[in-house]
């Protein structure tokens, strides 16, 4: 786990304002197992889950079954993914604006972390 600078923190709330307006992605939401899951597990883990998944499942430059390499259950990685537009290269290039083609910077995986990191915690926060 790692300080984020301002500027990444202030583009995380811009992407994930954008996100809430669309119909599609403002459909997602952490199931209470998820929610049980993710405080159980605390959030360095969780947060190290999301880098290993994201690497593994977004991070060459032609992922494995691109678009349908990201389930939609069975942790909250996953439904994050979905709901910040993660879940693979082609919504990461519309929505991020990160090329598709080439591999994952460091500071891209991690700002494409931040972002999901953002929406569990939003979504734990909606859950008391």
């Amino acid at each position: 786990m790692r300080n984020r600078p301002e500027n990444e923190l202030q583009q995380v709330e811009a992407i994930l304002a954008r996100l809430r307006r669309s119909e599609f992605r403002s459909r997602f939401h952490l199931k209470p197992k998820d929610v049980d899951y993710a405080r159980a597990k605390g959030r360095a883990t969780i947060e190290q889950h999301a880098r290993d998944l994201l690497s593994g499942r977004i991070g060459a430059a032609y992922p494995r079954n691109d678009g349908k390499q990201t389930p939609m259950r069975g942790h909250p990685v996953f439904i994050a993914q979905h709901a910040t537009a993660t879940c693979c290269r082609g919504c990461v290039q519309k929505w991020h604006g990160i090329p598709q083609g080439r591999g994952l910077a460091a500071e891209e995986l991690e700002y494409l972390v931040a972002v999901v990191m953002a929406w569990i915690e939003d979504e734990l926060r909606a859950h008391p």
